[in-house]
């Protein structure tokens, strides 16, 4: 049997995000990339690997043309916003298992940009065929969805909209800290209840904000590690799960799949998430954040509204930072948004977040982080733990 290899992040990069109205996604796919390549000091010649969604009738293929790529292992895996850490495990395990030696995992979007020049409308739903059409004819919004799951938590554990709102704000707080987030000026508790209603109880700031961007993140074979300029972040572990389709077909509204990929993401590193230093956690809405950190076993069920509170999320002084960058809730939220959280992390782990950089006891660099993300409306997750070189 052949030893499996050890693999790394070696390379990540975001492309401009924010308001970006002058260029196409292809061209931000392609930005990020670049960029990615000359964060690691790698040659394009080794990426033998290509993973992307969300772009083109052939995806990945027509955007590993437009980048000059031809790849002998590919993925298109799309599981909506957690679809990068579903990638990166895949692309971890063909590494480790010796099918590619470099793989680059792109994303880019004009989301913003599209709306602004009416080439699209926002996304109420994902349409209304299959299993959706017993529920689109009524109504029942992307965002309702998420907001019915949030009333029960509350309903269910006595989480408080106030706690919700804490996570808007100390999502904000790590915002001001980065100069790339697209919002920065701090908010209150009070500014995000009195903010127009969305969907019952989500009003706007407990809602992700639409952006343009791109992002991208290569992971190599250890043996190519050491012709890196930057020092290797290790995949220790992964791992991914589906929960349903229809809202109906979801057992309980107050867990998420992050419930089972967090679980096999933990074992699997052979750490457990009181050793965790940080997180990156997909948050297209507050309840998100809040029943991630609970499913991930930071907290106990039910226990996540008092957990956010008293700043724990803060990059200073929380005990648990998390969405360093500002998150979807204030940094960049383009669309599948999975592939910013591996670029922070990795970043974070390095120690080049300025600011923002999260600091053990002492003054430390972090040692060890989880990136966890979210499809569709709690419909996948894929969660992986990541840690410094």
């Amino acid at each position: 049997m052949v030893a499996r290899r050890k693999v790394a992040v070696v390379g990540v990069a975001l492309s401009d995000c924010g308001r970006v109205d002058d260029a196409t996604p292809y061209a931000l796919h392609a930005q990020a990339a670049r960029r990615a390549l000359a964060d690691a000091g790698l040659d394009r010649s080794l990426v033998d690997g290509f993973a992307s969604a969300g772009l083109g009738t052939l995806a990945p293929v027509e955007v590993a043309e437009y980048l000059g790529l031809r790849p002998t292992w590919v993925d298109s895996t799309s599981v909506g916003g957690s679809t990068w850490e579903v990638m990166a495990a895949h692309a971890a395990d063909a590494i480790a298992a010796g099918h590619a030696r470099v793989v680059l995992l792109a994303y880019g979007s004009t989301a913003r940009a599209d709306i602004r020049a009416g080439r699209r409308t926002g996304t109420l739903s994902f349409g209304a065929r299959g299993p959706l059409q017993f529920e689109a004819p009524y109504g029942h919004t992307l965002i309702a969805k998420y907001a019915m799951a949030a009333r029960r938590h509350m309903i269910e554990y006595g989480t408080t909209i106030e706690q919700l709102a804490e996570v808007a704000v100390q999502a904000r707080a790590n915002a001001a800290l980065n100069p790339e987030a697209m919002f920065r000026t701090p908010v209150t508790v009070d500014e995000v209840l009195s903010g127009p209603m969305i969907a019952d109880p989500f009003t706007k700031l407990h809602c992700c904000l639409r952006s343009d961007g791109g992002a991208a993140v290569l992971l190599a074979a250890e043996e190519y590690v050491r012709d890196c300029r930057t020092s290797p972040v290790w995949v220790l572990g992964s791992g991914e799960s589906v929960s349903h389709a229809a809202m109906s077909e979801w057992p309980d509204f107050t867990v998420s799949p992050a419930a089972v990929s967090g679980r096999l993401a933990f074992a699997r590193a052979g750490v457990r998430p009181t050793e965790v230093d940080f997180a990156e956690i997909y948050d297209a809405f507050t309840y998100m954040t809040l029943v991630t950190l609970e499913d991930l076993g930071f907290c106990g069920k039910g226990e996540g509204g008092a957990f956010v509170e008293k700043g724990r999320l803060r990059v200073e002084g929380g005990a648990l930072p998390v969405n360093t960058d500002g998150g979807g809730l204030s940094a960049q939220h383009p669309g599948m948004r999975g592939l910013f959280l591996l670029v922070e992390a990795v970043r974070q782990l390095r120690g080049e977040c300025g600011q923002r950089q999260v600091r053990r006891r002492g003054g430390a660099l972090p040692r060890l982080a989880v990136a966890s993300g979210t499809g569709g409306w709690f419909c996948s997750s894929g969660t992986v733990v990541l840690a410094a070189g």
